[in-house]
């Protein structure tokens, strides 16, 4: 069966929202959303991210049978500019779904990155790359054996949570958390305000006030 490209029919979350929540933080959002919409976090970054700005784009998912990785071709197909290509490949380590030649096809296309749940390689290459974040399981230099397979833009199970095509994929050198396309709106302004108040905390601590008092940390009981 050739690999099946589902067309989406909602209408799309509007870039300055995205945008918007580019500026948060992982840890705020995994907080905010109580962890139910963290990734494993053996999903990480080949290079981390530093001063560089987050991961942050529209999923587009690409489900992936074992050794096949047609789907990954055709999400990059169809993804727009600042998507994100989400590859389910079951946490499999065996075949690497994507290397140089398709991350460099989707990062001249304006793709924002790729996580893959599963393997990747060309790793040297795909680490110097500060303009394209990769997360990977892991890696191997064993390429696919086929591309006729799987489904694009289907709801898919990657590090053990749901992620449906439109949702926020958002990454950082903390991991990845995604933030439900129905969720995104309405709890941005929560994400906003506790990021505001990390950095006043921030700032409190610097002038040397202690943890306890600032956090209102319930009294100790003395031993």
């Amino acid at each position: 069966m050739p690999t099946l490209v589902h067309r989406l029919s909602p209408r799309p979350l509007p870039p300055s929202l995205v945008e918007a929540w580019a500026a948060v933080p992982v840890t705020i959002a995994t907080d905010l959303f109580q962890s139910h919409t963290l990734v494993d976090p053996a999903i990480r970054p080949l290079r981390p991210f530093g001063d560089a700005r987050r991961l942050c784009g529209r999923a587009v998912t690409a489900w992936c049978e074992p050794g096949d990785y047609g789907p990954v071709h055709h999400a990059i197909d169809v993804a727009g500019q600042g998507d994100v290509i989400v590859v389910d490949a079951g946490g499999r380590l065996d075949r690497a779904m994507i290397g140089e030649l398709l991350s460099g096809s989707a990062r001249l296309k304006g793709i924002a990155g790729v996580v893959v749940d599963g393997a990747v390689r060309d790793v040297g290459t795909l680490a110097r790359w500060s303009d394209f974040p990769v997360f990977a399981r892991g890696n191997t230099p064993r390429g696919p054996a086929s591309m006729e397979w799987g489904a694009v833009n289907r709801t898919v199970a990657f590090g053990g949570i749901e992620v449906t095509p439109g949702d926020i994929v958002l990454g950082d050198d903390d991991g990845l958390v995604v933030i439900p396309a129905a969720e995104a709106e309405k709890r941005l302004a929560a994400a906003q305000a506790m990021t505001r108040a990390e950095a006043e905390w921030e700032a409190v601590l610097a002038q040397g006030r202690s943890t306890v008092e600032v956090f209102k940390v319930p009294a100790a009981k003395p031993a």
